[in-house]
């Protein structure tokens, strides 16, 4: 029943939706019925090897998680196997696919796919995070059985420097069109100019006419509200020879829009259609939004024209014990547990996220940094005994960036670009990691945190090789999108400042390096900068919080993750703000207290640290009141309250202001009580009474 229903939401997540009563372009969700076998088959394309022993399983489908965990394995990868899978599904050709062209279509598939029909093959794609298509046509059966044969190579297990999984854990799409259709990804909607009162939707539609004769087609886009009313209409007749491709576009003009915005999220539904002869023969419908974003270096962020803070998270894409193969209700879950606790923005850590992942966005009202890389052409460090221990694996997506970097950039851009969520593409994540790969003579001078006392090593790669890898990369993405800013997430700051990478850029992101802000606000004052990979202190949080021209920062992380794990046995790395499960940990409430303005209290709870010891950089809550008899615990209250007093066993321990009111309190097993209660003052401050409330324990125990 749970996949039924995974199905039919799903079902609603298409691509492109299509509708075949007005128009021939058909989409099935084709996800059922595949059967799989672990391990190398000879001959597993040939429609006539045997599969009979093969385990029938649907997809989304994630072997590694499968297991078994060993230490055999890599942390990096949570000491889970990669290795080789087959996939095939015995399929005919559906009645109303005759006379169309047939393409099949990957959301994602980790890694280093091949793909087979009827023992042709169709082609390869390394990239585990990259979509993909081919062609059925020419290979089709029109009767009897089609057998479609995946094979997957994921032989490197420390080939990640997190958890991938291995195998088709994204959705597989079937889609058929007339030969005059348009082509995948090439419909491109734009906002040139927004405001409240009126906008301009530009739409740019590229297809192709594969038929053996010209055709004068008829390009259609309409824009729709949430109630389907038609807002908006434009056409254009485009004479396309045979076989040639064909472009238009459409300008959209709308009154009173309604704009999308993290606060309200309203979404349009764009349709366009082809028409031959006055009769459609395509049609592709997607929902899009109006905003406009702009980034300022002395002001920060706007969108639509009012200034915001981006309170973000990072975000891997896999969930604890369900991998990679993740069904959209779990992440729709995660999400809106994180906008409650006040975050408006996520960051795609470090590739391509699921298709639908962006859409819950989209719905959800959160603002999307969406990333392509964490390494280019030059490996980083994949660690397989533990994070910094020992020896580490080389081998990553570095190895086939050459070929095929620059196209997985331009299919991430294409792919997304209509996407109202999404306000700046990243080219790579910490690229400048200092000395993994790349070397200055800087790193030999002065303070510069993140070196771990390594300096200069002129073995390695000099630095001056980013800078003209980056501008080629950013011009791919303004080619295939130039209405957003190019970033990069910047790891060794103080080494990129000596090159030409962050000028490569249009908003430079700074990764844990807050202490730089003022420097080099001062020093470079036509740069945008802004946290791309922050810590989860109240520092790092004031250095945007007390600078207009710092516009945003990215909690690592917004979610526990598996792999990049310390020693065997841990699997998972916990910096997360919620746990494997999706349930929140005692920080995220410390950040909600941070990130929203309604009344909001928990009490968190800690062992009260000695005598002299050095303040902690962040408060850390323990997700247990249980505790050695007699020791002392701190409290914390977590709190948006201007002022909060703590009760033990009905006596008060005091009134306390500020952001972090603590008390330190003998612990005793028994039934004693912790309460807090607000003063009047802070009642009137807030406008309304926060509910108080006992501190309850696990097991029946009582602080006191």
């Amino acid at each position: 029943m749970l996949r039924a229903t995974i199905r039919i939401v799903l079902a609603g997540c298409l691509l492109l939706v299509g509708r075949p009563a007005l128009a021939q372009r058909q989409q099935v969700l084709f996800n059922a019925g595949w059967k799989f076998h672990r391990g190398e088959v000879a001959g597993g394309e040939r429609p006539a090897t045997p599969d009979q022993s093969w385990r029938a399983l649907d997809l989304p489908h994630d072997w590694s998680i499968e297991g078994p965990y060993s230490e055999q394995w890599a942390s990096a990868t949570a000491f889970l196997p990669g290795g080789v899978g087959w996939y095939r599904k015995s399929f005919a050709r559906p009645a109303g696919f005759a006379g169309k062209k047939v393409f099949i279509y990957f959301d994602g598939v980790y890694k280093n796919s091949e793909v087979w029909l009827n023992g042709h093959r169709l082609g390869k794609r390394p990239s585990g995070f990259a979509s993909f298509q081919y062609e059925l046509t020419p290979y089709l059966h029109a009767t009897g059985p089609n057998v479609l044969a995946v094979k997957v190579s994921h032989l490197e297990v420390a080939d990640s420097r997190w958890y991938t999984g291995s195998g088709i854990y994204r959705n597989v799409y079937l889609l058929a069109t007339a030969p005059v259709h348009v082509q995948p990804w090439g419909v491109a909607f734009t906002t040139p100019n927004v405001s409240a009162r009126a906008a301009t939707g530009r739409v740019a539609v590229a297809f192709t006419n594969a038929s053996t004769q010209a055709a004068t087609v008829t390009v259609t886009s309409t824009l729709l509200d949430s109630l389907g009313h038609a807002v908006a209409t434009a056409r254009r007749a485009v004479p396309t020879p045979a076989g040639a491709k064909g472009t238009a576009t459409l300008t959209l003009p709308v009154g009173q829009p309604a704009l999308w915005s993290a606060d309200h999220p309203h979404l349009y539904r764009l349709r366009t259609t082809l028409a031959v002869g006055g009769q459609p023969v395509d049609e592709v419908s997607e929902q899009v939004g109006i905003r406009s974003v702009r980034f300022d270096a002395n002001q920060g962020f706007f969108l639509n024209g009012n200034s915001l803070k981006l309170k973000g998270v990072c975000l891997h894409d896999d969930a604890g014990a369900l991998g990679v193969a993740v069904p959209p209700e779990v992440w729709e879950t995660r999400l809106r547990r994180l906008k409650a606790m006040g975050c408006n923005s996520v960051r795609m850590s470090h590739n391509p996220h699921a298709d639908y992942f962006y859409r819950l966005c989209d719905r959800l009202g959160l603002l999307v940094m969406d990333e392509a890389f964490d390494e280019w052409e030059r490996g980083k460090n994949k660690w397989v005994q533990g994070w910094n221990v020992g020896t580490p694996s080389q081998q990553g997506s570095h190895e086939y960036f050459a070929e095929w970097g620059e196209r997985d950039l331009r299919d991430m851009v294409l792919r997304n670009r209509n996407r109202p969520s999404i306000i700046l593409w990243s080219i790579g994540n910490e690229i400048d990691y200092p000395n993994d790969p790349y070397t200055h003579e800087v790193l030999s001078t002065g303070r510069n945190p993140q070196i771990y006392g390594k300096g200069y090593l002129p073995d390695h790669p000099p630095a001056a090789e980013m800078g003209p890898l980056a501008r080629r990369l950013a011009a791919v993405v303004r080619q295939a999108d130039p209405t957003r800013p190019v970033t990069a997430a910047l790891a060794g700051v103080v080494m990129s400042n000596y090159t030409d990478f962050p000028a490569a850029l249009d908003v430079v992101g700074y990764n844990y390096q807050e202490f730089r802000y003022p420097d080099d606000h001062r020093t470079y004052p036509q740069r945008i900068i802004y946290g791309s990979e922050n810590g989860m202190g109240r520092a790092a949080w004031a250095a945007v919080d007390s600078n207009a021209y710092v516009s945003a920062q990215y909690l690592w992380t917004g979610v526990d993750y598996l792999g990049e794990a310390g020693r065997w046995p841990q699997r998972a790395n916990g910096a997360g703000l919620l746990d494997l499960a999706g349930r929140p940990k005692p920080e995220y409430y410390y950040r909600q207290s941070l990130w929203i303005s309604a009344p909001m209290l928990y009490l968190a709870v800690a062992e009260a640290p000695a005598a002299g010891a050095a303040p902690a950089r962040r408060p850390r809550g323990a997700a247990t009141w249980n505790w050695p008899a007699a020791s002392q615990v701190r409290v914390t209250a977590y709190t948006t309250n201007e002022a909060t007093e703590l009760l033990l066993n009905g006596q008060s321990l005091g009134r306390q202001t500020g952001p972090l009111p603590t008390w330190d309190v003998p612990y005793a097993a028994g039934g004693g009580q912790v309460d807090f209660a607000h003063q009047l003052a802070v009642a009137i401050a807030l406008g309304r009474q926060l509910a108080g409330g006992v501190g309850h324990v696990p097991g029946g125990q009582r602080a006191g």
